[in-house]
C-alpha cells in the first residue's frame, strides 16, 4: 500500500479530498463549485491540516526540555561531562529500532482510527510518563538509598537517582521515536497532491518551532520553585524543581495537542486486503527488518546519495544539539554542575541563559520555515540544503573560536579564577544561538520532503521511507555518542572539540549536496494537482 496516493482518503466540509483521477495521478479538490467556494474549501483545508498536526508542537516542547535541561540537570546526579554523551546513546539505539518497526506497523495499520493515530496515541503516553520518571528522579533515588543529606548541601553523586534518571531518558526516547515518524508520514500523506511534500513538512516544522519556543522559554524559566514551592524536596532543590515545573506542562501540553491531531486527522482506515498485497515477507517483527534491508537494497542510486548526505548533516549537528546548553553554562559563564554551590549557581544560570537563546533560535526557525518551499521551488532542495550547511561551518567555527578565547585558550592558570560571562561574548554566542535556527529549519524539513519526493516517484510506503531515512540520521549520532566522550577526555578542552568536529562534517557536507542530491523542488512529479483555481 503506498502512502500519500490515497485512493480512498476524502475529507468534506473543509477537509482533505484526494481521489485518484482515471489517469493515475491525485486529484485535491475542485468539485465544480466555482472559484469563490474553491478557494474557500482551499483555506479551510490547509488551517485544517496545520491543526492536524498540532502533536508535533507538544511533542517538541517535551524535546525543547531535554535538549535544554537533561545534559545539565544529569551532571548534578554524579554524571562526569565526558560520560554525558553516552546518556544520549539510546536516542540511536531507539531510532534504529523504533522508526523502522513502527514505519513498518503503520504503514500496514488496519484500525478504524488510521494507521498513524494509534502510534501517536501510544507514544504520548509513554512520553508524559517518562518525563514525570525523570523530574522526580532524585526523590525515586532518595527512597532507594541515596543520600538522606539535604540537597543544598550535598553535590556528590547520587547513583540510584542516575539510574532512574537513564531508565526514563531511554523510555521518553524510545517514545519520541514512536510518535515522530508516524506524525511525519501522516503529514506526507495529508498533504500530497494539491499541497507537496514540502508544505507537509514546513508545517511540521513550524509546529516544532513553536513547541520549542515554548519549551526553551519554560526552561529558562527561574521561577518554577517559586510559584510551586511544593515541588522542592530535600532531595530535589531550586533547579530540579524547575525541572519538574517545566515537565508538569509538557504533560498538559502533549495531551492537549495530541487530541486536538487526534481529532482533525481524518485518516482513512486501511482494508485487510490492501496489507495482504503489500505485506512481503510477513512473519512479524523479524519481518520488519528483513523488508528493511530488502528495501535497502533495493532503493535506487538517487536515495542512497540522499541518506549519505542525510548522515553527514548530521554528523555536523549532534554536537551542537547534545551540548548547546552546557557550553553556554561552562565556556562562556565558567560554571561547574559538580563543583561548589556558587559554582553550581552560576553553570545554572548559563544553561537557563542558553535555553533563552534556543527560544531565539526557534523563532528564527520558525521564520524560515514559511520561506523554505519557495526557496526550494525557486533554488532546488540541494542549493538550499547546500547553503544550510555551510551556515553551519561557519557558526560553528565561531563557537569555537568563542568558546576558546573565554576559556582564555583553556589554560588553567588564566581560566581558574573566571565566573559570570564576558558581555560581549555571551552576546555573541545569543547571536550563534539565534542565527543557528535558519539552517535549523533546513534540516527540519528539506531531507524528508527530498527523501519524500524521490519515494513518491520509485514507489513505495511513506513510513518504511521514513524509517530508512531515519537510519541515516541515527547512525550519526551514535558515532557522535561513543566519540564525544573520548575526544573530550583527549583534548580536555570542554565542547571546543565537538564543535570542531561538527563545523568540519558540515563544510562536507555543503560541497557534497551540491554534487549528490537531485534536482528536486518540493513538488512530487507522482501526484497531479487538479481543481478549480
Amino acid at each position: 500500500m503506498e502512502e500519500g496516493r490515497g485512493d480512498r482518503e476524502k475529507c468534506t466540509d473543509g477537509g482533505w479530498t484526494a481521489q485518484r483521477a482515471s489517469n493515475g495521478g491525485v486529484v485535491v479538490g475542485g468539485n465544480g463549485d466555482g472559484d469563490g467556494d474553491d478557494a474557500g474549501k482551499s483555506l479551510r483545508r490547509i488551517v485544517r491540516l496545520f491543526f492536524a498536526c498540532m502533536v508535533a508542537g507538544g511533542i517538541q516542547y517535551g524535546w525543547a526540555l531535554q535538549l535544554s535541561l537533561l545534559s545539565p540537570y544529569s551532571q548534578t546526579l554524579g554524571i562526569s561531562h565526558s560520560y554525558v554523551s553516552l546518556t544520549w546513546i539510546c536516542g540511536p539505539i531507539a531510532g534504529f529500532v523504533v522508526q523502522p518497526i513502527v514505519g513498518y506497523y503503520s504503514d500496514r495499520c488496519t484500525m478504524k482510527m488510521g494507521r498513524r493515530r494509534p502510534f501517536i496515541l501510544v507514544g504520548c503516553l509513554i512520553i508524559c510518563i517518562s518525563v514525570m520518571v525523570i523530574g522526580f528522579s532524585a526523590d525515586i533515588g532518595r527512597h532507594l538509598g541515596d543520600t538522606k543529606e539535604h540537597c543544598s548541601t550535598y553535590n556528590g553523586p547520587r547513583w540510584s537517582a542516575a539510574m532512574v534518571y537513564i531508565v526514563g531518558f531511554w523510555f521518553l526516547d524510545f517514545a519520541n521515536n514512536t510518535v515522530q515518524g508516524p506524525a511525519r508520514a501522516m503529514m506526507a500523506d495529508l498533504s500530497a497532491g494539491r499541497h507537496g511534500p514540502n508544505v507537509g513538512q514546513s508545517i511540521f516544522s513550524l509546529w516544532m518551532a513553536i513547541g520549542s519556543v515554548v519549551g526553551y522559554l519554560s526552561g529558562a524559566n527561574g521561577k518554577w520553585h517559586e510559584w510551586f514551592p511544593s515541588l522542592k524536596t530535600a532531595a530535589c532543590c531550586d533547579a530540579c524543581a524547575n525541572l519538574k515545573g517545566a515537565f508538569f506542562t509538557a504533560v498538559l501540553l502533549i495531551v492537549v495537542s495530541m487530541s486536538v491531531t487526534m481529532y482533525l486527522a481524518d485518516e482513512v482506515a486501511l482494508d485487510k486486503q490492501d496489507v495482504g498485497a503489500s505485506s512481503g515477507s510477513g512473519g512479524g517483527g523479524c519481518a520488519v527488518f528483513v523488508d528493511l534491508f530488502k528495501s535497502l537494497k533495493n532503493l535506487p542510486p538517487t536515495m542512497f546519495r540522499v541518506l549519505a548526505v542525510t548522515a553527514i548533516t548530521w554528523l555536523s549537528w549532534f554536537p551542537f544539539i547534545q551540548y548547546n546548553t552546557d557550553w553556554m553554562g561552562r565556556e562562556i559563564y565558567h560554571g561547574d554542575p559538580q563543583g561548589t554551590a556558587a559554582a553550581a549557581d552560576v553553570y545554572d544560570a548559563g544553561v537557563r541563559e542558553g535555553a533563552m537563546g534556543l527560544l531565539f533560535c526557534s523563532v528564527a526557525l520558525g521564520a524560515t520555515s514559511f520561506a523554505i518551499p519557495k526557496l526550494c521551488r525557486k533554488l532546488t532542495s540541494k542549493v538550499v540544503w547546500s547553503i544550510s550547511s555551510f551556515l553551519v561551518f561557519a557558526l560553528m567555527a565561531v563557537m569555537v573560536v568563542v568558546g576558546t578565547v573565554s576559556m582564555r585558550g583553556y589554560r588553567p592558570s588564566l581560566a581558574a579564577g573566571l565566573t559570570g560571562p564576558d558581555p560581549t561574548l555571551k552576546g555573541v554566542a545569543l547571536a550563534v544561538f539565534a542565527l543557528i535556527g535558519i539552517p535549523q529549519a533546513v534540516l527540519f524539513s528539506v531531507p524528508w520532503a527530498v527523501a519524500s519526493e524521490v519515494t513518491a516517484e520509485e514507489g513505495g510506503g511513506q513510513g518504511l521511507a521514513i524509517g530508512v531515512l531515519n537510519i541515516a540520521i541515527v547512525v550519526p549520532q551514535l558515532v557522535i555518542a561513543l566519540t564525544a566522550g573520548p575526544i573530550d577526555g583527549a583534548f580536555n578542552k570542554g565542547n571546543t572539540p565537538a564543535f570542531g568536529v561538527g563545523g568540519a562534517f558540515a563544510f562536507i557536507c555543503g560541497v557534497l549536496a551540491l554534487i549528490w542530491l537531485p534536482k528536486t523542488r518540493g513538488v512530487s512529479n507522482a501526484a497531479v494537482v487538479a481543481g478549480g483555481h
